[in-house]
């Protein structure tokens, strides 16, 4: 299975940016999808994560500005970012599981895609 993100980029400090992860393998549907962020240095940050159900849970540091959304029928997954701030600035990596439990956790995450970077200044 492998997961592909795009739409990362530079953007100034206010501006937003939408990210997007595509699953590869059709026959592979994830219960939890998440997107990560990890800067130079630091430990890799939950920020959101979406069940097949609809389910939603973000970090506190990105309630109110990003969304998560997912379509299951093209297993892609959103992620759109308004009022990016200089300390958003980071590799971002969406990541999948197939078990059933949902978490804004690295661990509970067995599939994970290269990463895009984003840029904030």
């Amino acid at each position: 299975v492998q997961l592909v993100e795009s739409g990362g980029g530079s953007v100034h400090v206010g501006g937003s940016l939408k990210l997007s992860c595509t699953v590869s393998d059709f026959t592979f549907m994830p219960y939890c999808m998440g997107w990560f962020r990890q800067a130079p240095g630091k430990e890799r940050e939950g920020l959101a994560a979406l069940s097949v159900g609809g389910a939603s849970l973000y970090a506190n540091s990105v309630v109110g500005r990003f969304t998560i959304s997912r379509d299951n029928a093209k297993l892609t997954l959103s992620l759109q970012m308004n009022s990016l701030k200089p300390e958003d600035t980071a590799m971002y990596y969406c990541a999948a599981n197939s078990i059933a439990r949902c978490e804004v956790n690295p661990p509970y995450f067995g599939y994970w895609g290269q990463g895009t970077q984003v840029t904030v200044s």
